[in-house]
């Protein structure tokens, strides 16, 4: 039984001090093999192909594991010392990118977790020291993944949710500047665009639709103009012209290098066009300057002409 469920609370000095001396080895072990043990875990046949005893390596990560988890077997238990094993590891992934900054804090949140399991444990009798440790763990690892500042639920979902604005500001900026461009030739401030032309380029509700324009106006690229219709701004015009000549780069690259068909580029540009990195588009526009395109490339597909067209102001 104080196998299977630990027994912290009869554990003496001795166990103690045996605990803390197989810490320090083995911390001292990666600490000296951090580089090697690194990339035995991420990349094995780098590692091999670098000269690197990758059987000698593994069999002395392997001794680590095994000798943790045994020691560890008194304090929680066979079962769960496995979960702590674990546990932290993966509650501190969730707060960082960097390897040596995600072992402190898994280190941390495992100190942590068996100071206030063994705390709780001796407050109420009838629980387990090892389960109330391993809660304690748990309990750590659901906060990192609500709120682990690099891949926490939270963090995650409004990154995507900033990403899904920015995609559909680029959408309504790039859709003002074409229905404009097709009516009256390159917009200029004040260009107006309809908003029942705009609503049907998106799959976009007419609620939706308006929360990207309020979106718009508040980033300065466009204001509001009778009947709901939309007018870009100096800033606007700018903006937009970017985005449009972006779109164009890469619509010209799929159709000269990828063989794609003018008719079906237009989605396949819009799939990738919103992380392009500057030096990609500097890429595209080497590859394609033998064409000498002005400026701003004309569209290799037809534009569709506002129902109604508007006289820009």
């Amino acid at each position: 039984e104080g196998f299977i469920y630990g027994k912290t609370a009869t554990m003496l000095a001795r166990d103690a001090l045996l605990i803390g001396t197989a810490s320090l080895v083995c911390l001292a072990i990666t600490t000296a093999l951090a580089k090697e043990l690194r990339l035995l875990c991420f990349d094995q046949a780098y590692a091999a192909s670098s000269g690197m005893s990758v059987w000698l390596l593994d069999t002395l990560l392997m001794a680590m594991v095994v000798a943790v988890t045994i020691i560890g077997l008194q304090a929680v238990g066979l079962v769960l010392v496995i979960a702590l094993l674990v546990i932290p590891a993966a509650a501190a992934r969730f707060w960082t990118e960097h390897l040596a900054t995600m072992s402190v804090i898994a280190g941390v949140i495992g100190a942590l977790s068996g100071a206030f399991g063994s705390a709780a444990s001796a407050v109420l009798p009838r629980l387990p020291s090892g389960a109330m440790i391993v809660m304690v763990a748990t309990s750590f690892f659901l906060v990192s993944l609500v709120l682990g500042r690099s891949r926490g639920v939270f963090i995650r979902w409004w990154r995507r949710r900033q990403l899904d604005q920015r995609i559909a500001l680029d959408h309504l900026l790039r859709g003002v500047f074409e229905i404009t461009e097709a009516d009256h030739g390159l917009p200029t401030p004040g260009a107006l665009a309809r908003f029942d032309n705009l609503l049907s380029l998106r799959s976009w509700t007419p609620r939706q639709l308006r929360q990207v324009i309020r979106h718009a106006e508040r980033e300065g690229f466009v204001r509001w103009a009778a009947d709901h219709d939309v007018r870009l701004t100096k800033e606007g015009v700018r903006e937009a012209e970017r985005l449009t000549r972006q779109h164009r780069l890469w619509e010209l690259y799929l159709v000269t290098y990828a063989d794609v068909a003018t008719a079906r580029v237009d989605r396949g540009a819009d799939a990738i066009e919103h992380v392009l990195e500057p030096s990609t588009i500097d890429r595209l526009e080497e590859l394609l300057r033998k064409r000498r395109h002005e400026k701003l490339p004309a569209s290799p597909h037809e534009i569709a002409r506002s129902a109604e067209p508007e006289e820009a102001s």
